[in-house]
């Protein structure tokens, strides 16, 4: 992975949110990522898809739901970057207020029907 790819691609601040949210998550359904930023399915999917084009997240279907993770195997330095960025904005807006509605959401993936 280039440095200029993964800092292109975190640059915007869906792709940066939903990579801070699967950082601390592990596991997150595309509905999960959707009610936790507020955005619609089409706009997250749509950044979803450039992360995992990039190599930077994976997924898996289950189902309806597709999960997305963030790629166990992308170099260290990336997992450092990732853990300083979400030690330095984890209590600022939007980044807390992410966490909190994810925190909130009826409904989770592992329930009958997703949010």
């Amino acid at each position: 992975m280039e440095p200029t790819a993964f800092f292109g691609a975190i640059a915007h601040e869906t792709r940066l949110r939903c990579m801070l949210l699967l950082q601390a998550s592990d596991e997150l359904c595309v509905c999960e990522l959707t009610h936790a930023i507020g955005a619609s399915q089409p706009h997250v999917s749509r950044h979803l898809g450039q992360l995992r084009e990039l190599g930077l997240v994976i997924d898996r279907r289950t189902g309806l739901w597709i999960h997305y993770r963030i790629n166990p195997g992308l170099p260290a330095w990336i997992f450092e970057v990732l853990d300083a960025a979400a030690a330095g904005v984890g209590r600022d807006a939007p980044f807390a207020r992410d966490v909190a509605a994810l925190d909130s959401m009826p409904n989770r993936p592992d329930a009958p029907r997703c949010a």
